[in-house]
């Protein structure tokens, strides 16, 4: 199991609004809890439902799609340690430690495809 993000919303989701939410923007639905989005012809995952949202990312096209999908359900996305994911002015952004760090623009995270991280 890898380094969990979760989408933390205030009052808690439903699955079926998760659902209702994500078809719009061209997220899908694989099985009874896999969200995946496509890039090219192929789908990949991006998180999966346990009562909540949360993602296991292991490329920044993955984070992208998770902060992408956070904002669409109105929600924050929370790390393990406490950080939070955000997008501002197009560039995903994390708060930690009272400090902010620019990961890059969400477009071209995402038009980079789901590559995954070298170790």
């Amino acid at each position: 199991m890898g380094y969990e993000l979760r989408v933390v919303h205030e009052a808690p989701l439903a699955f079926a609004e998760v659902a209702k939410a994500i078809a719009p923007a061209g997220f899908e639905l694989h099985g009874a809890d896999e969200i995946v989005a496509r890039h090219g012809a192929a789908a990949h995952g991006v998180a999966r439902w346990r009562g909540q949202v949360i993602g296991e990312p292991g490329s920044d096209w993955q984070v992208a799609q998770l902060v992408r999908l956070t904002h669409l359900l109105g929600a924050r996305l929370v790390g393990e340690d406490g950080e939070v994911y955000a997008l501002r002015d197009g560039v995903v952004e994390v708060f930690a430690g009272g400090g902010v760090t620019e990961l890059g623009k969400l477009d071209e995270m995402i038009e980079a495809g789901p590559a995954a991280w070298s170790p």
